[in-house]
C-alpha cells in the first residue's frame, strides 16, 4: 500500500541537503515512524510500502540519507567522511527540523544497524525501535554469506569466486551471479516491483557510500564497515526493541540472534515466505506486525 506523500522537501544539514518525505499528519495525534533505508546508500524508495501504516493515523518519515536519492551526493568523499558519526548527526539533524519530539524508528538493513547505533545513546524521544532485517556484526555477516554461497549452484559459485579474485566485480558475468543470490536470500518478488527497481537504479548511477562503505555487493563485503560491530553495547539499548527477519534471508538467524540475546526488552519475528524484504513480499502481514508493536508502545 504505497499511499502518496503529504508532503516532500529538504532540510539544511550543514552545507548539504537531506530530501524527506512525510506521509500522513505529523499534528495528527499518533506518535510518527521514522523509517531508516539500508545500503548504505540504497535510498528510500524501496521501503514505501511501509507507508501504509499512515492509512491508520500514524504520520511516516521516509528519507534519503546523505549521499544518495535526492539528498546531496558526494562523489568525491572517501572512507573518512562515510561513517556512522555522520549519519547519526544527519538523523538528529532532521528530527530537530522537522520538530519531531517522540518518535518511533524503524530501520532495515544497514538502516537497522544505524538505528541501534541511534538506540544505544537512549535519545530521550525514542519510543520503540523496529530492528528489520538487520545484523548485530559485521562478522557475522560475512559468515553467513558465505555459508548461504555455498548453497548455490556450483557454476554460480565459481563465477563469483573467480571474479573476486580477479577484482573483476563489474563484469557480467558476475552480475549475472549476484543475482542469483538476491532472488534467493534479498526480494523473492520477482520481477521485483517498481519501488525496488527505483532504488537499485539510482543504487547504480551512484554507488558512492555502498561501495566505500560496504564493497560491491550483499555478500562481498570489503568497506569500512567491514569490521563494525555493537554486539558488546547493546545492553545499553533501553527502548522496547521488535526483531524482524525473513526465513529466507540474507540477514540469517545468526546474525541477529545477538540482538535478541542482549536487549532487555525485546521480541522477535520471522516472516516465513521471505527474505530480506518483508514489507514487499508479505506487506499486509509486515505492517499488521509493526503496527501493533508501535500501538503497544504508544
Amino acid at each position: 500500500m504505497i499511499l502518496d506523500p503529504s508532503r516532500t522537501g529538504t532540510v539544511d544539514f550543514g552545507s548539504y541537503e537531506t530530501w524527506y518525505r512525510v506521509t500522513g499528519d505529523l499534528n495528527g495525534g499518533q506518535v510518527p515512524l521514522v523509517v531508516l533505508h539500508g545500503g548504505p546508500g540504497a535510498a528510500h524508495n524501496y521501503l514505501l510500502e511501509i507507508a501504509g501504516l499512515a492509512s491508520t493515523g500514524r504520520p511516516v518519515i521516509h528519507y534519503d540519507q546523505l549521499g544518495c536519492g535526492n539528498s546531496t551526493h558526494l562523489r568525491d568523499r572517501g572512507a573518512e567522511f562515510w561513517t556512522v558519526e555522520l549519519f547519526l548527526e544527519e538523523l538528529a539533524n532532521l528530527l530537530e527540523k522537522l520538530d519531531v519530539g517522540p518518535h518511533h524508528l524503524l530501520g532495515q538493513s544497514w538502516g537497522g544497524m544505524l538505528g541501534a547505533e541511534y538506540a544505544v545513546t537512549r535519545p530521550s524521544g525514542l519510543q520503540s525501535l523496529v530492528i528489520s532485517n538487520s545484523p548485530a556484526s559485521m562478522d557475522l555477516w560475512v559468515a553467513e554469506a558465505n555459508r548461504l554461497r555455498q548453497d548455490l549452484p556450483s557454476d554460480v559459485r565459481d563465477a563469483l569466486s573467480q571474479h573476486e579474485a580477479n577484482g573483476t566485480t563489474d563484469d557480467p558475468a558476475y552480475l549475472a551471479a549476484t543475482q542469483v543470490f538476491y532472488d534467493r536470500h534479498v526480494c523473492r518478488v520477482l520481477p521485483n516491483p517498481p519501488e525496488v527497481v527505483a532504488t537499485m537504479t539510482q543504487l547504480n548511477e551512484d554507488p558512492t557510500v555502498y561501495h566505500t562503505m560496504n564493497g560491491p555487493n550483499e555478500f562481498y563485503c570489503i568497506g569500512s564497515l567491514r569490521t563494525w560491530s555493537i554486539i558488546e553495547r547493546l545492553d545499553a539499548i533501553v527502548a522496547p526493541t521488535l526483531l524482524i527477519s525473513g526465513r529466507h534471508d540474507e540477514a540469517t538467524p545468526a546474525t541477529v540472534q545477538p540482538f535478541y540475546d542482549r536487549i532487555a526488552d525485546v521480541r522477535w519475528t520471522v516472516f516465513e515466505e521471505s527474505s530480506h524484504m518483508p514489507f514487499v513480499e508479505e506487506p499486509e502481514h509486515y505492517r499488521d506486525v509493526v503496527g501493533a508493536f508501535l500501538a503497544e508502545h504508544e
